[in-house]
């Protein structure tokens, strides 16, 4: 394993992330506030790893080079409108998770659910569209093909 896997780990965090953020929800709405309270603090941390290894392979990889987007001309527009909105959705997202997790830890739980309304979707779509830009441009349409 190298630097240049970060990638797929990046995208194996953010479906682990999506699938936490997913059993959280049925968590809560089931009333099993314990399991609601580990399964987004774990989806915290698999974002905040995610992070590290995202920043990591920009920094040290990539050098701060964007991955081109090799795929159909067709596809560029709705490509790059999902890369925009997840990355300024990605941005939104940190000052929405603190917040909730500090509401919910704090047993603030009237306020957090308010907040929490706009955190998990937007979380959610981050965490996947995550996944979908890893697959399009590491897998589908890769800029370098495996030889």
């Amino acid at each position: 394993m190298s630097l240049h896997d970060l990638p797929a780990i990046n995208a194996a965090l953010n479906g682990l992330s999506a699938i936490l953020l997913t059993v959280g929800f049925i968590c809560i709405k089931r009333g099993n506030k314990q399991a609601h309270r580990n399964c987004m603090l774990a989806a915290f941390v698999s974002s905040c790893v995610f992070l590290i290894g995202y920043l990591v392979h920009k920094i040290f990889v990539v050098k701060g080079v964007n991955t081109p987007f090799v795929g159909p001309t067709a596809l560029k527009p709705w490509y790059l409108l999902m890369l925009a909105t997840h990355v300024i959705l990605a941005m939104a997202i940190v000052p929405l998770a603190l917040t909730s997790i500090t509401l919910g830890l704090k047993g603030r739980f009237e306020t957090h659910k308010k907040v929490s309304r706009w955190t998990w979707p937007l979380w959610m779509y981050v965490s996947v569209t995550g996944v979908l830009i890893y697959l399009l441009l590491y897998q589908v349409y890769p800029a370098h093909p495996a030889s």
